[in-house]
């Protein structure tokens, strides 16, 4: 027995309805039931109760729909449909994430061999306060311990383990003056017992720490991975505790650049904005990105008003380009990405309502027409019309009874001089491509590892996001640069401005 063709919906609206006798009525009704029901269960499904794989599951245990069926499918209130379980989030343990507190520790099985010593001295006598000179005598190796350091060959990259000394030096007053770790950046977690304090006194050297954090932010490796890796290739084996620490490291040393990149930003001439959820443990909260020619800046908050205004300032001296987000309007010089509106028109264009295809196929093209006479610098006798038509096409359908068409149209005309601002001044793109590229690297992290745990977290990831992006920008390598900020913020150093662009 062939089965029915399924109802086309496009050609269905009240008049129709109202013209079907009983029989036929119930008919469509049951059709249309079948068809609802079956879309249902589409989305209900998850990885517990399909082919589909956990990757497609939404964070934190949410799981696909709810359970399809009610109490009017089958007489006595049975449901037609048999119940699909939803993935139902994992009960909290109430214990906090890592080692516990009294689990068996690991340490190494053999020691790590140096390949070579470096030894540093003290710069002043601790008696006299006299710089020392080079001919004050040692006296002895007052501290030394490990490092590995990532270094550069003509062939490629090797780890090396050299072992730093730490030299006692006696003055010519008779003070021996030992030279010891600097002690740099603090950055401090409430409620955490152990604080990250950034020190010279570390196992993983600076350049290494960057290769781990590139492997990380940039590669998408898990800390896990990471180690693996290093164990493979290089016969180097670190903790993931460790792993972990050299990324929250250089996090926590690139925060300081990010004030001197938002100056940059907020002098700019075009400034392009954007934003995408963002998971921080159990709170949902927004990725921003404010960015430049050259300056790229990232900030993990609400997505309240005030975030943009913290990133932005109140009154900015160029243009900014943004999506359609009402927190941008308050911002006078703006740019209306007009590639939001397109896709916006294509999915009227491609939906069932024959108004909708008219309206949406009309939008559609005379936007693209407009983009396409500003490039090719087509005068006011083309630009014009277009415009024209543009508006008048949104003013027949402003008041139209499908709610989608309605809205689509009052947004057109309440944001038109945002979104037609590129006709009158030619330099300014139609588009927002260029944030919505430098948030696609965050967004694969997102899905890869459901965001970040605490504060902390969230404000290192946005800061090494603005550093590499903002060195890629310019054409700088960003790992050496982070190198050697991490190093500057160990030893308690201001860190170096990036360069310019070339």
């Amino acid at each position: 027995m062939k089965s029915k063709a399924p109802p086309d919906l496009s050609r269905m609206n009240r008049a129709v309805f109202e013209a079907l006798d009983h029989d036929e009525l119930v008919e469509l009704t049951c059709r249309l039931h079948t068809m609802a029901t079956d879309l249902a269960e589409r989305l209900a499904m998850n990885s517990t109760n399909s082919s589909r794989p956990p990757s497609s599951d939404l964070p934190f245990g949410t799981g696909g729909g709810g359970v399809v069926g009610g109490a009017g499918g089958a007489p006595g209130g049975a449901s037609t449909a048999a119940p699909v379980p939803s993935r139902k989030p994992p009960q909290p343990s109430g214990r906090k994430p890592g080692k516990q507190p009294g689990a068996k520790g690991k340490w190494r099985t053999e020691p790590l061999k140096a390949e070579r010593t470096e030894r540093l001295w003290p710069r002043a006598c601790d008696g006299c306060g006299m710089p020392l000179e080079m001919w004050d005598k040692e006296v002895r190796t007052g501290a030394a311990f490990p490092v590995l350091e990532l270094e550069r060959t003509p062939g490629g990259i090797r780890i090396a383990c050299v072992e730093h000394r730490y030299q006692v030096v006696l003055c010519t007053c008779g003070h021996e003056t030992e030279a010891h770790p600097a002690v740099g950046v603090l950055s401090f977690l409430d409620g955490r017992k152990r604080q990250l304090h950034l020190t010279e006194r570390c196992l993983v050297a600076p350049s290494l720490a960057a290769f781990i954090a590139a492997l990380a932010i940039r590669h998408h490796q898990s800390r896990r991975k990471i180690r693996e890796f290093l164990v493979t290739w290089f016969g180097v084996p670190l903790s993931v505790g460790s792993i972990d620490r050299c990324i929250r490291e250089v996090g926590v040393a690139c925060e300081p650049v990010v004030e001197d990149l938002l100056d940059e930003v907020r002098a700019a001439g075009i400034i392009h904005a954007d934003e995408t959820p963002w998971y921080q443990g159990i709170l949902n909260r927004w990725l921003w990105v404010v960015l430049t020619a050259t300056t790229a800046v990232f900030r993990i908050g609400s997505r309240r008003h005030e975030e943009i205004r913290d990133l932005l300032g109140d009154a900015i001296v160029g243009w900014l380009v943004t999506d359609g987000y009402g927190a941008y309007r308050d911002y006078e010089k703006r740019q209306r990405c007009v590639a939001h509106l397109i896709r916006k028109g294509l999915a009227l264009a491609g939906g069932l309502s024959p108004d909708g295809v008219r309206f949406g196929e009309w939008l559609v093209r005379e936007l693209r027409g407009l983009i396409h006479a500003v490039a090719e610098d087509e005068g006011h006798s083309t630009l014009n019309p277009i415009q024209a038509r543009l508006k008048r096409a949104c003013k027949l359908h402003r008041d139209h009874e499908t709610e989608k068409i309605r809205a689509l149209a009052r947004e057109v005309l309440n944001d038109w001089a945002a979104i037609v601002a590129f006709v009158r001044n030619p330099y300014l793109p139609a588009t927002n491509n260029e944030a919505e590229r430098a948030l696609r690297i965050a967004v694969i992290a997102r899905r890869l590892s459901f965001g970040t745990r605490n504060e902390e977290g969230s404000a290192a990831y946005a800061a090494s996001l603005s550093v590499v992006e903002t060195c890629r920008r310019r054409h700088i390598d960003p790992w050496s640069y982070i190198a050697e900020t991490l190093a500057r913020a160990r030893a308690g150093f201001m860190h170096t401005p990036i360069p310019a662009a070339a």
